[in-house]
């Protein structure tokens, strides 16, 4: 990604909250009964006798309830609930055996007991039915519940032969609420484990509230151009979801899908984003949006991190792109994750910048709403000033073009000041009597701007994105006077200063620049605008292709006297050709592809060329990306062909060690012109040093800029079943159907398990709204089933025995269960056929619960069944039926709680469930414990018990070696204790050969038919086993586990 930079320096889906996991069929418990009297508050009491903590439900208490005083013109009853709560329902009562009761009341509720908000129900009537009578308890259900702590309740009505008298009861359940405040500096930033997140399915839920109609909710982008975004804007929630579309993110033309308005009313709003490949619900409070995605992508790919509350700014941490989130945020979920949760418990994941605090902070300032234009009005007291000077400040929105917004009496008293919009514009009017009236009018126009590259008029500066008039000192609250959000707008006498960077690369670069407000006397501006900078790394992607034999590029010589380091990417379909050459009088150094699957590199420092040579088991010439390493030292040299083994040659001992060039570096071929490379070469590094191979190739007959067709048909860019898909100018790896992730599909996805702990994967579609999918994929069973088709991939690690690994189960009672016996071998359970007994197969019987990673391959076509452990144990078993699993139901990891007709022995693994370590499991094309991890929101995926990501898959090799040298010390043990053994046993030898003489003589001749016996059957114990491993051969490279070393080198895309 690039970012285009100035510097500017100016010197003058349908829901409640996910998060609110409530079961609304149990929240009707009474609320109010046991609370003290201190709860109760009222506008009035008529008496003692009649006051407001007497107002609970068929109580007699007092005077039998509450009533206000006669006087009273805006009576209330409050109800201080203690704590967060979500209330369900309210019901009312009369006056115990009186003439008083409420007919119709209001709802209002609040977090703080100062702001209140209005209850309306869904077809938007505020006003609750009462009571006809004394007794009679008439129940409200709510339409939506509400989390909050105070109620108050304003009676509208009453009995006109009596009077207002009220007893009341709220029913609901306690709320768990995790909060957290942030100051409009802060944020929290979700760090992934790995370079990237992808997700097919995400699902997001919070509450939030502020009285800021701006800020960042949550922002996390791609590499590639995935991004998504979440944010307050001019008090509507705005989300910008984008899905591999590169044109949007070249473009200006970013579209945002809006829901809610004057969201910034500082009370609670409910946010719920559910997304499944592209089809995305977003819901805020009850109104929701639909709508698909644009771009050519089905997941969503986020490097590094996702944040809430703001943007970072990469590279300047603390600082935003855009004005970031001033409020308060409850119950944010991102897939099943508490994120407060985590922040507070400071787990490393989560990484907090700024002040965030974990308690909601009280706002300073609280609006008002005038809903009539005729009779509505505030008066407040008006303080006197001994100069006469009068000053206020307020924020205001309205729809009206029209409207007195301010009017007050000035001293001397004939003087009045108003303050009205009038044909959309401020207007301040002073009126003087005997004297014309003095006005200013303001239209609220930028009196500074500068235009961008097209000519557009653009209002905001340094640190902040369009849509916000402000400078860094704003964002960064240091401000010479904070009534303003710039330094230069203070209007002081002195110089001040506004400096900042513009980096929203659409706009870029500053065309104009024009200063307004500077025809006052005393009033002066400079400006400075800074060149235009470019950020990003070309150098994974950066390519050229050689088209004609004779042609090259050409660059210094290399310098690499003692030491060499040359490493890069080649794709062709040439049988040979030279990659890089550079030579002296004598000395030289070269790569080559020497023939169709051999790379050779060659030197000369003065000993003899000498040449090291690496033969492919498959031709290089595929049209595929291949990796070359070759280094050269005083010592020895090396060189690498993708993930072959590394080839050594050692360098002479007394020979010369200095490599001695003179030339330029030629590049895709020689200097005589001849066995010119024909194909691409990319990413070239030499020594540590990347070579921009684009821009030589710009000026260069025969060799072009980039290479077309990155993925060329080939797998080896994206592992483990990840699939490569093109891009205009690189590649990505899709890994929705891999077990793997990471970018290129080779990080290993892994999570530790204990004994309660298991995965269960629900075979069904997710959405609803997906139904009209059906005609693609009605069915995950039918699909993978249809040939009576299995293919199952896992590692493992345990020391458990029995264990449950894996079982699959369907509707029609057939089940597929991978176990551990009591002996710890591996067991394979296949009961296809309800009326047989289950076919069981143990292909060793070593015991795999011995702390080590094992790799298990299972793979069925029809009645054959082909298993692979590890590397060197292959088996293939015939199954007594070739029928398919039908209505495959589920597939659990780890203890399995449905045990119906399971055989005895898989019951008792399946109750002692699962210690250990399980890696990147797949079943066909679903991986589950992915899922489990990226998606636990998820409907399909059911998690119980604790479950921890680990790296279970990556400590292969690590525990091979720490083995392996258990071994040789065990080993070397045994020699020295052999040894000192056998000279004790030769001192006994020698006492008792006399007494033994003659047995040993007749045992001996014993042994020897003993012997030709053994050996016959041994002999025919081989040919059975090599008849046994032919029959398989052909099917074993399809069950070759690729857990080959990985390359080195990351591949990322632009």
């Amino acid at each position: 990604m690039f970012f285009l930079m100035h510097m500017v320096t100016l010197y003058t889906l349908s829901v409640f909250s996910g998060a609110s996991a409530v079961t609304h069929y149990s929240c009707n418990a009474p609320l109010l009964s046991t609370l003290p009297h201190s709860s109760f508050q009222s506008s009035s009491q008529s008496s003692v006798s009649y006051a407001a903590h007497n107002a609970k439900l068929n109580r007699r208490d007092g005077a039998g309830g509450w009533s206000p005083m006669v006087t009273d013109q805006e009576p209330w009853l409050q109800v201080d609930l203690r704590e967060q709560m979500e209330v369900t329902a309210v019901a009312t009562q009369g006056r115990y055996d009186s003439w008083d009761w409420v007919s119709s009341y209001l709802l209002l509720y609040s977090d703080t007991g100062r702001a209140w908000k209005q209850y309306r129900h869904e077809d938007g009537v505020g006003r609750f039915v009462g009571n006809v009578n004394s007794e009679a308890v008439v129940q409200n259900k709510l339409s939506h519940p509400v989390r909050t702590r105070f109620l108050r309740f304003v009676p509208l009505e009453w009995n006109s032969s009596g009077w207002m008298g009220l007893r009341l009861e709220a029913y609901g359940c306690s709320y768990k609420s995790y909060v957290a405040d942030f100051d409009g500096r802060s944020s929290l930033l979700y760090r992934f484990n790995q370079k990237s997140m992808s997700t097919v399915k995400d699902v997001i839920s919070l509450r939030f509230k502020s009285n800021q109609a701006e800020g960042v909710l949550l922002h996390g982008e791609g590499q590639r151009g995935d991004y998504i975004t979440l944010e307050l804007h001019r008090g509507r929630l705005d989300l910008y979801l984008n899905l591999d579309d590169s044109r949007l993110r070249f473009s200006s033309g970013r579209v945002a899908v809006t829901v809610g308005s004057l969201l910034d009313d500082q009370q609670w709003h409910s946010v719920h984003m559910e997304r499944f490949n592209k089809q995305v619900n977003l819901t805020v409070d009850s109104h929701t949006q639909h709508f698909q995605t644009k771009g050519e992508g089905h997941s969503l790919e986020v490097d590094y991190e996702l944040s809430f509350g703001g943007i970072p700014l990469p590279g300047k941490p603390g600082t935003f792109l855009r004005k970031n989130f001033h409020g308060c945020m409850e119950n944010l979920y991102y897939n099943g994750m508490n994120v407060i949760d985590l922040a507070k418990r400071r787990k490393p994941q989560i990484h907090s910048v700024g002040n965030v605090t974990f308690s909601c902070s009280q706002p300073q300032l609280v609006a008002c709403t005038f809903l009539s234009s005729s009779s509505s009005f505030l008066s407040l007291p008006s303080a006197a000033s001994a100069t006469g000077g009068f000053s206020v400040r307020f924020q205001f929105r309205t729809w009206n073009p029209d409207g007195l917004l301010l009017s007050v009496q000035l001293n001397p008293e004939p003087h009045r000041l108003e303050l009205q919009i009038s044909n959309s514009q401020l207007q301040l009017t002073l009126h003087s009597s005997g004297r014309p009236k003095s006005e200013v009018s303001a239209d609220g126009s930028p009196l500074t701007w500068w235009l961008d590259w097209e000519g557009e008029k653009r209002s905001y500066w340094g640190g902040f994105l369009p849509g916000v008039q402000q400078c860094s000192c704003s964002l960064e609250e240091n401000c010479i006077d904070m009534n303003y959000f710039c330094n230069c707008d203070a209007d002081a006498d002195a110089w001040a200063n506004d400096s900042g960077i513009l980096s929203y690369k659409d706009h870029l670069p500053v065309s104009q620049i024009v200063i307004g407000d500077t025809n006052r006397t005393g009033s002066q501006a400079v400006y400075h605008v800074g060149p235009l900078r470019c950020y990003g790394d070309k150098s994974i992607w950066n390519a050229a292709s050689f088209y004609q034999e004779s042609s090259y590029l050409y660059f210094p010589t290399l310098q690499g006297e003692l030491a060499s380091d040359i490493s890069f990417y080649f794709k062709t379909s040439a049988p040979s050709g030279v990659f890089l050459e550079n030579q002296g009088l004598k000395d030289f150094i070269r790569v080559e592809l020497s023939s169709p699957s051999v790379v050779t590199f060659s030197f000369d420092v003065g000993n003899g060329p000498a040449v090291l040579s690496m033969k492919s088991h498959l031709p290089l010439n595929d049209r595929q990306w291949h990796s070359v390493r070759a280094e050269r030292n005083a010592k020895e040299a090396s060189l690498q062909v993708d993930q072959l083994p590394l080839r050594f040659l050692e360098a002479p001992a007394d020979g010369h060690l200095r490599l001695r060039l003179s030339s330029q570096l030629f590049v895709g071929g020689t200097a005589s012109q001849q066995r010119g490379f024909l194909g691409c070469i990319r990413t070239l590094t030499v020594n540590g040093v990347s070579f921009d191979l684009e821009e030589r190739a710009k000026m260069t007959p025969g060799v072009t800029s980039g290479c077309p067709g990155y993925c060329s048909g080939s797998s080896s860019l994206c592992h483990n079943r990840g699939r490569c898909i093109e891009k205009s100018n690189g590649y990505v790896c899709d890994c929705s159907q891999s077990a793997y992730g990471g970018t290129t599909c080779d990080q290993e996805v892994s999570v530790s398990f204990d004994t309660e702990s298991s995965v269960t994967y629900t075979f069904q579609e997710p959405f609803s709204v997906m139904q009209n999918r059906s005609s693609q994929a009605s069915s995950v069973s039918t699909e993978s089933s249809s040939r009576a088709r299995e293919d199952v991939a896992f590692s493992f690690v345990t020391s458990q025995r029995p264990a449950m690994l894996l079982t699959v189960s369907t509707f029609s009672q057939q089940y597929i269960a991978v176990i551990l016996a009591k002996n710890g071998s591996l067991q394979i359970w296949y009961h296809l056929q309800t009326d047989r007994s289950p076919d069981v197969f143990s292909p060793v019987l070593t015991n795999l619960a011995d702390g080590r990673l094992h790799r298990i391959r299972i793979h069925r076509v029809g009645k054959n069944l082909y298993v692979q452990i590890d590397q060197d144990i292959h088996r293939k078993y015939t199954l007594s039926s070739d029928a398919e699993l039908i209505l495959i139901r589920s597939l659990t990891l780890g203890k399995v709680t449905r045990r119906e007709n399971l055989n005895e022995e898989v019951m008792q693994a399946a109750s002692k469930g699962f210690i250990g370590c399980l890696s990147s499991v797949q079943f066909n094309h679903v991986a589950p414990l992915k899922a489990a991890l990226t998606n636990r929101g998820s409907s399909l995926v059911t998690i119980r018990g604790p479950l921890v990501q680990s790296n279970c898959g990556a400590l292969a090799e690590s525990t091979s070696h720490t083995l392996q040298d258990q071994t040789v010390t065990a080993n070397e043990d045994k020699e020295q204790h052999g040894s000192g053994t056998q000279k004790d046993l030769a001192v006994i030898a020698g006492v008792v050969t006399a007494v033994v003489f003659i047995a040993v003589c007749a045992l001996a001749v014993i042994s020897r038919l003993l012997y030709q016996q053994r050996r016959a059957q041994r002999s025919s114990s081989i040919k059975e086993e090599e008849n046994r491993h032919s029959m398989y051969t052909d099917y074993r490279t399809e069950l070759h586990l690729q857990n080959t070393v990985r390359d080195n080198m990351k591949e990322y895309y632009i």
